[in-house]
């Protein structure tokens, strides 16, 4: 061979063996490449992880639980103008390629040529195809190798999926910013409303957010997102999708958006909503986040704006009765002090309240400078003197008030140090109906209602007085009110006092839980047992195990205020004990359900009616008393009402029962009244358990807030009365109507101390016809001193 031949022999086998190295090298970097390649199938049945929303029982949209706010539409509920206007501004031949559009890749390179020129951002050309391939089966990497696979996948996917079911994933998945994952949520986030209901301009601007939501932000760069929003809209119009005159009036409109984006236009269930969301989570674990259910809760919004309000009013006025604690900031120069003001924020519910600059101090003139629009005015006169009465004010001082309708005057505004809880509840079936946890969830979201473990006081005593009616007692039943002295642990003696100090003597039960005798309950729960009154505090719900001492006869057990709350149903709905709930149902995507509050079975409630019978479903819960035990209960509670501790509820005017409570040394404030249709409990006192102050009582600070709610909350219900059991005896006692057992109402009773008689008497010569016949002393007795606190002799 020739020496130019052999040289040519050997550059032809070189360049072979570079060739076959190379072919040898991509195949092994294809291996590598693609070993891992998702399965384009895997989308087929994909839903992207979606809000669990969570709706009252009317309705009205209170939550949602998610790791990705989204709200999932199928493709049919999308409107065509919106569709458009995603494709108009990322992907116009979307119908017409099949996953990798190379006329738009060859042009999109090409404006690249002059963005790189002019240091604008360069086009990437991937199609809607592509997009989906990389958001829901690739990694955001920007590699060649990432591409590549972005490409293939993309036809996989429209081999696997139609154009429709891609445009479905997509814009169900895309990020559109605002705490928005895909249209659905973006359309309620943005502009409060459903997709159906969004304008061809709306619409326009959710399609220009999928290249840099933070790029066209409607509050922080308003001009460059109304610019990107009108391209879109005249890319829709030169694609004939929409009228040039349309395109232009959509063009003139402003860009107008939600302030913030929220959950939920309802805002007064906030404690009621996270504690759903951990119940829902004990139950349903991580799949509330992501399995898109509906959720519907038992909370009657109506009676939650109630409670909420009540509440933030009650604690507020306690807050005022015991002074002003000094502004909450101070600055020496007017210059800057919004700048300062900004750090502290008024509670998110009272929205009419605002930061201000105290500016000037003279006489009873105080005169303040709102933070922002700079408005200016005095204080009141009234809230002046008040605040003078406590910590004072001086100029510098910054302070929150409320303007005075029609006026330039202010309130000066105090944030309530103190705390409480309010939880209402339907008796029959353990509905939580209404829930609020504290003064403000923006303060604090530690819901006391369910979380704060403190001692009821005298709001337990009914648990008491139902076990001894449940062993032989009945209403009639008399006990001494009298000083007793016990020995305690470690050998020191107990001498429990009543409130006032003062004695009564023999009193009927009834007499002595209206008017919450200490000393007379101990002697009951020493005649009854303290473990037949355990067991039933157990039974009840009250707590889960209780000692069985004395003292927690007079409420020294810790119990919450929704235990103690959903155990007093048992009073109204005839003896049973009700589940307390909040979730009433849930279901799937697909409408299955998944959980029932309510766990009755009813083999005929979903059969098709055919004129027989209704289907009678077992009252719900486990008997814990006789239905007359609860009945006798719940009419004592009304005497508590009419003529004990909570008299200032008779302005309600109807049938209403209830019990005060308080703790030593007015630490915690009681009170859980009832009508037929809702049982609810109020509980006040500081989260540090420290005192609320001399005569803080549940009759002076829980029982107002309890009215406030009940004439608000009862103003639609009948004035309908307690049902009484059928098998209830009633005999007049004292002029009041008792219900007994049948065998236990009165035929021979003790007389009473001071009737002139001695010993058993017939019932017909002590309370013939229900009125007492007493012989006439022999000399006037002497006057009794009124009692202070509940204003009877």
């Amino acid at each position: 061979m020739k020496p130019p031949e052999r040289w040519i022999a050997i550059a032809g086998v070189t360049v072979l063996s570079a060739i076959a190295l190379a072919g040898f090298a991509l195949a092994i970097y294809a291996a590598w490449l693609f070993h891992d390649m998702p399965d384009a199938t895997d989308l087929v049945d994909y839903r992207p992880p979606t809000a669990t929303r969570a709706y009252a029982w009317d309705g009205t949209l209170i939550g949602e639980f998610s790791r990705e706010r989204r709200i999932y539409v199928p493709y049919d509920n999308i409107p065509p103008h919106l569709v458009q206007a995603f494709l108009a501004a990322e992907d116009r031949n979307f119908f017409s390629h099949g996953g990798v559009d190379a006329l738009g890749l060859t042009r999109a390179m090409m404006k690249n040529v002059a963005n790189a020129a002019n240091g604008r951002r360069l086009e990437g050309g991937s199609t809607i195809t592509q997009q989906v391939a990389k958001n829901v089966l690739l990694t955001s990497e920007a590699t060649v190798g990432r591409k590549l696979k972005e490409a293939i996948l993309a036809g996989r996917l429209e081999q696997t999926l139609n154009k429709e079911q891609i445009l479905e994933l997509y814009l169900n998945e895309i990020w559109l910013g605002y705490r928005s994952y895909g249209v659905g949520a973006a359309a309620y986030n943005y502009f409060g409303k459903s997709i159906s209901d969004l304008t061809l301009a709306e619409s326009a601007y959710l399609a220009a957010l999928p290249k840099g939501p933070d790029n066209y932000h409607p509050l922080r760069r308003k001009a460059q997102a109304i610019v990107r929003r009108n391209w879109v809209i005249d890319q829709m119009a030169d694609l004939g999708w929409v009228s040039r005159a349309d395109a232009e009036a959509a063009k003139r409109e402003d860009l107008k958006v939600q302030k913030a984006p929220t959950r939920a236009k309802y805002r007064d269930a906030d404690f009621f909503v996270e504690e759903v969301r951990r119940r829902g989570l004990a139950t349903m674990g991580q799949r509330l986040n992501e399995g898109g259910y509906y959720m519907r809760t038992t909370l009657d919004p109506r009676l939650q704006t109630a409670a909420r309000v009540a509440l933030m009013n009650g604690l507020e006025k306690y807050d005022r009765r015991h002074g002003w604690r000094g502004a909450w900031g101070h600055v020496d120069k007017a210059e800057g002090w919004e700048a300062v003001a900004k750090q502290e924020s008024p509670p998110s519910e009272r929205r009419g309240w605002r930061a201000a600059l105290i500016t000037d101090v003279s006489g009873g003139n105080v005169r303040v400078r709102l933070a922002g629009d700079g408005g200016a005015g005095a204080i009141v006169s009234q809230d002046v003197a008040w605040a003078r009465a406590g910590k004072g004010l001086r100029s510098g001082d910054l302070v929150f008030v409320e303007p005075v309708e029609g006026g330039a005057s202010f309130r000066l505004k105090q944030i309530p140090a103190v705390n409480g809880a309010l939880v209402a509840i339907e008796p029959y079936s353990g509905r939580v109906l209404a829930m609020v946890g504290g003064y403000s969830f923006s303060l604090s979201n530690f819901n006391r209602a369910t979380q704060a473990m403190r001692q009821p006081g005298s709001a337990f005593k009914p648990i008491v007085y139902a076990a001894a009616l449940e062993n032989g007692y009945t209403p009639s039943s008399v006990v001494m009110d009298s000083a007793i002295t016990l020995r305690g642990a470690g050998g020191q003696d107990w001498t429990p006092e009543n409130y006032n100090r003062r004695y009564y003597g023999a009193l009927t039960l009834r007499r002595g839980l209206e008017l919450s005798r200490n000393a007379m309950t101990v002697r009951l729960a020493q005649g009854v047992g303290m473990s037949r009154i355990s067991d039933l505090a157990v039974k009840m719900g009250v707590v889960k195990k209780m000692d069985k001492v004395l003292a927690m006869a007079l409420g020294a057990g810790e119990t919450t205020p929704f235990r103690l709350t959903a155990a007093y149903a048992a009073f109204v709905n005839g003896g049973r004990r009700v589940e307390p709930h909040l979730i009433e149902l849930v279901q799937d995507r697909n409408g299955e359900t998944i959980f029932r509050g309510d766990k009755r079975d009813c083999p005929r409630c979903n059969a098709a009616f055919n004129g027989d019978e209704s289907p009678r479903v077992a009252p719900d819960g486990d008997q814990v008393m006789d239905p007359i035990t609860a009945y006798q209960i719940t009419s004592m509670l009304q005497g508590v009402v009419q003529r004990g501790t909570a008299t200032s509820a008779l302005v309600l005017n109807r049938p209403v029962g209830g019990k005060t409570g308080t703790t030593n040394e007015y630490r915690s404030a009681w009170f859980v009244g009832f009508t037929p249709q809702v049982v609810a409990g109020v509980f006040v006192g500081f989260d540090d358990n420290r005192s609320l102050g001399e005569g803080e009582t549940g009759t002076t600070a829980a029982v107002p807030i309890f009215v406030e709610f009940m004439q608000d909350a009862a103003k639609p219900w009948p004035k309908t009365e307690f049902k009484a059991p059928a098998n209830a005896k009633f005999a007049t006692v004292r002029g009041i109507r008792e219900a007994f057992r049948p065998g236990t109402e009165p035929k021979v009773i003790q007389a009473p101390l001071d009737s002139g008689l001695s010993g058993p008497q017939p019932y017909s010569q002590v309370w013939p016809d229900g009125k007492l016949t007493t012989p006439a002393p022999a000399a006037p007795a002497a006057p009794q001193k009124k009692d202070d606190m509940t204003g009877l002799y």
